[in-house]
């Protein structure tokens, strides 16, 4: 594979080594739904970090038990937008970090056959309030249902000057080349870029259905 850098210049992986070391049990197949869950919450609290570092910020007064002082507030309006179902397990660590972030539900299906995606569910409200959308979902894999989840909220409404972001914990490169292709203004943020996808369309080595794994339905592939 080529530097990934040079290749797909709005990717960002993750080097923490907290981030390694977590993914590493979250690819383990004997990691419990419960651990695996937690995991998950885990590598997105830090992935959601680094992803929010260019953040907007504004001044706001502060008094210390000593003296006021000019601190900072978060400047963006932030909006977290999870792919049903597997991304719901991203949302509290989010939340977390900005406790005052709007959270909206879309609901996309990979067809089995074209691996396509089927728009099923949508939560927005009627137009944007936000300066910063989050998309959250485990799995970068063919790119299709990231693609059609950008292209929802360009739609809406999500456009200049309100910036959109991607949340994965790994990603393939068939899926980064598509999102790039179809959105090259969007940055992705994942804790790995994986091999390849398999006939199927998972990741290699992957960790199998992040959405099985997480409610313990199914059998990871």
């Amino acid at each position: 594979m080529t530097d990934p850098a040079s290749e797909f210049p709005t990717l960002h992986v993750s080097s923490h080594p907290a981030i390694l070391h977590k993914l590493a049990l979250l690819r383990d197949e004997s990691t419990k739904p419960p651990q695996f869950r937690q995991l998950v919450r885990e590598i997105s609290w830090l992935l959601g970090y680094e992803a929010l570092a260019d953040a907007r910020v504004e001044s706001r007064p502060v008094m210390t038990p000593i003296e006021e002082m000019q601190g900072a507030r978060l400047g963006d309006r932030i909006g977290l937008v999870p792919i049903l179902r597997a991304g719901l397990g991203m949302v509290d660590a989010m939340l977390e970090l900005m406790p005052n972030a709007e959270v909206w539900h879309l609901g996309l299906f990979r067809d089995e056959r074209t691996l396509r995606p089927v728009e099923y569910y949508n939560k927005l409200p009627d137009s944007a309030t936000v300066d910063l959308c989050l998309i959250l979902d485990p799995m970068l894999a063919t790119g299709g249902s990231a693609s059609a989840a950008i292209e929802v909220l360009k739609q809406w409404g999500a456009v200049k000057p309100v910036r959109i972001k991607l949340l994965n914990l790994i990603a393939a490169p068939e899926g980064v080349r598509e999102v790039i292709s179809n959105h090259p203004d969007v940055d992705i943020h994942c804790a790995a870029l994986d091999r390849q996808l398999n006939e199927k369309g998972y990741i290699m080595p992957g960790l199998g259905d992040a959405g099985d794994r997480q409610f313990g339905t199914g059998k990871s592939s």
